[in-house]
């Protein structure tokens, strides 16, 4: 499940934060199948960080990886 995870952020998620200069790094896969991840560069502190996440990363992740129960920012 951690690679196809991956590759749901490398070619999908991570393309579009960079074009604001921003990026998202998996931190952890609970036992549970919670993803959490972090937003990093200008994504970071971003007043549309909240929106970008529910938008891009999660619904981005769920579709492709339907396994996984949550996903949460850290």
């Amino acid at each position: 499940m951690r690679d196809r995870i991956e590759k749901v952020l490398e070619e999908k998620v991570k393309p579009m934060l960079a074009m604001d200069g921003g990026s998202v790094e998996l931190v952890e896969i609970t036992e549970d199948n919670v993803v959490k991840v972090k937003l990093t560069g200008a994504c970071c502190g971003c007043p549309m960080a909240q929106q970008t996440f529910i938008t891009v990363i999660q619904n981005a992740i769920k579709s492709q990886v339907p396994e996984v129960k949550k996903v949460e920012m850290c």
